[in-house]
Parts: C-alpha cells; sequence; structure tokens
C-alpha cells in the first residue's frame, strides 16, 4: 500500500510578497522550493516543528526554476538537513543555482535592456549577494520525464513546462494529481499585475499541458497569482480552480500576445513613457503598473515576445 501524503504550504515574508515552499510528507521528505537565504531558518524549520516535523529529515529539495525567490534559500536548507538532501533542478536552469552573476546576466540581457536604471546591474548584484544563500552544484539534474522515488510507494514524475524561465518544471505526486507549478502559471500575474515569462510560445505550451496531460485535482502555486478582475487566488487550488486558472492564464497570454504583436508590427518607437518602447501594447491593455518594480514582468514578457518576433520563421516541424 502507497504512504498517504499529505502536503502543507510554508510561507515566509519578502517585501511585497509572500515566498512558499510546499512540504511533502513523504517517507523521504521533500521540500518543493526555497524561498530566500532566510526562509529555511525562520520560516521553514518553525512551521515543520509546529506540526511534529524536522527540517533535518528533508531527503529532497525539489526546485521548479531558478529565480532567486525560489532557490535562494536552497544551499541553506541544504546546509540544515546535513548536506543529506538532493538538490534537484532543471539543467537550464542550473546556472542559476551555481552562480549568483548568472542573474545579473539574465537581468543584462533581458528586461534590463528597457529599465534605463544605471544603477540595475548593482541593484541585481546586491540582491542575489543579500538573498541567495550560496552557490552550489544540484545533486541532480533532470530534464523532464524523471522519476523521483520519495520511499513507501510515493513517487514524483518530473515534466519540463519552460516558457516562465527555459528550466521550468513541475511536479507531480504521482497518482494524486497534485502538481507542483512554481511560477509557470501565471494567471494575470502576481504583485505587479502582470503576467511574466520568457518565451511566450512555450509558456503558452506549458500552460496547454498542465491543462490536459496533467489535468491536476491539487494546484500549487508560487505566489497568490490574481484574476482578472484583481482578486488574488491562494496558493492551494482544487480541480475547479486549477481549471480556471489555467484557463484565465491562456486568456491573458492571448491578450498580451495580440498586444505585443500588433505593436512590433507597427514598429517599436523609443518615447518618453515608462513602458517604452512597448507603450502602444501597454495602452492597448489598459496597463498602468509600475513597471520599473522587479521582477519587471511587463519588459520581461514583451522582449520575450520581441525575441519570439525576430526569429526566422520555421519551414517545417519536426517531432521526436
Amino acid at each position: 500500500m502507497t504512504h498517504p501524503v499529505n502536503v502543507h504550504p510554508l510561507v515566509s515574508p519578502w517585501g511585497r510578497f509572500g515566498l512558499y515552499s510546499f512540504y511533502i510528507d513523504a517517507p523521504e521528505p521533500a521540500i518543493v522550493d526555497t524561498g530566500i537565504a532566510s526562509s529555511p531558518a525562520e520560516g521553514m524549520a518553525p512551521a515543520l516543528e509546529a506540526i511534529g516535523r524536522r527540517i533535518e529529515d528533508v531527503r529532497w529539495i525539489l526546485l521548479t526554476h531558478g529565480h532567486i525567490d525560489h532557490i535562494g534559500g536552497a544551499h541553506a536548507l541544504w546546509e540544515l538537513t546535513g548536506r543529506r538532501a538532493q538538490v534537484v533542478i532543471h539543467e537550464a536552469d542550473a546556472p542559476m543555482l551555481r552562480s549568483r552573476r548568472a542573474h545579473v546576466d539574465e537581468y543584462l540581457s533581458g528586461r534590463g535592456q528597457y529599465l534605463g536604471d544605471p544603477e540595475g546591474e548593482a541593484k541585481v548584484t546586491a540582491a542575489t549577494d543579500a538573498v541567495i544563500s550560496g552557490e552550489m552544484e544540484p545533486t541532480l539534474l533532470v530534464r523532464g520525464g524523471e522519476t523521483l522515488s520519495l520511499g513507501g510507494g510515493v513517487t514524483v514524475s518530473v515534466h519540463s513546462i519552460p516558457g516562465h524561465t527555459p528550466g521550468s518544471v513541475a511536479y507531480a505526486i504521482d497518482g494524486r494529481r497534485s502538481v507542483f507549478v512554481g511560477d509557470a502559471v501565471q494567471v494575470h500575474g502576481a504583485a505587479n499585475g502582470f503576467p511574466g515569462y520568457t518565451d511566450p510560445a512555450a509558456y503558452r505550451a506549458g500552460l496547454e499541458y498542465v491543462r490536459d496531460e496533467l489535468r491536476p485535482q491539487h494546484l500549487y502555486l508560487g505566489h497568490p497569482y490574481r484574476r482578472a478582475d484583481g482578486t488574488p487566488y491562494g496558493v492551494e487550488l482544487d480541480a475547479a480552480q486549477a481549471r480556471e486558472a489555467l484557463s484565465q492564464s491562456l486568456e491573458a497570454e492571448g491578450r498580451v500576445a495580440e498586444a505585443a504583436c500588433g505593436c512590433l508590427e507597427a514598429g517599436l518607437r523609443e518615447t518618453d513613457s515608462p513602458y517604452s518602447p512597448f507603450a502602444p501594447a501597454a495602452d492597448d491593455l489598459g496597463y498602468t503598473g509600475d513597471p520599473t518594480l522587479e521582477p519587471s514582468p511587463f519588459f520581461t514578457s514583451l522582449h520575450g515576445y520581441r525575441t519570439q518576433h525576430n526569429q526566422p520563421r520555421s519551414t517545417g516541424a519536426s517531432h521526436s
């Protein structure tokens, strides 16, 4: 008989955001995502103690993607387990775990091009120093398709769903349709009110895969993402809420895509708008949020459409 499995959310504050991790209570316990450097000791350890569990007993650290608010606490958590836990991340996002500088390079090659902040590089460097607990080599690199055994017949399957980042993955507890997606289901965005992803086509394909193939009965989100009316979901969604969140995410991507493509087809122009050179897209969407606030999803996503628009058109598709 398979060991019964409970999932417990673990939350720690960080500025405008709540950072959510999830404890999978299996014979070899797992924590999905790790918040920032202070999260394991200040948030996770006391929360686990309150339910009669010990952070020292965690044996799996499952990272959904490489952003600092999800991997920042990984080294600190690994240390608290006596370095016994296996640290798992997709190979495409592994550089973000290995190197603080990778986060700075990501900023400079993407949203940093539009923010016009002469101190931007220094600010991101300071943030990585403050909130990433340590650079480290992952124990296990995944690509998607792997199955991880948490003991007692409990297994977790790994699914590649790139888009938010190249190495975003979903972890699904097999037989339960409990799915952890990190930030790969953005709905209409979190605190900044705009969905953020680096590869629009891959993001949409990932949403469709979660909807059609994983069909979650329980969907666990990295943040309380918002509906169209601005009201937030929780981070633990039931089957009906999961379907709604996935549908709204696809609708939101479609609207952003239409606005972005119109802007790009007309030709980008630099203006005094804080949304420059994508001001027409912001107008079409009625977006009035502050695009300078990190993680600046407006510019991250619009840069993704620009990159996609500039790619040569494929003459055919092949499937392996």
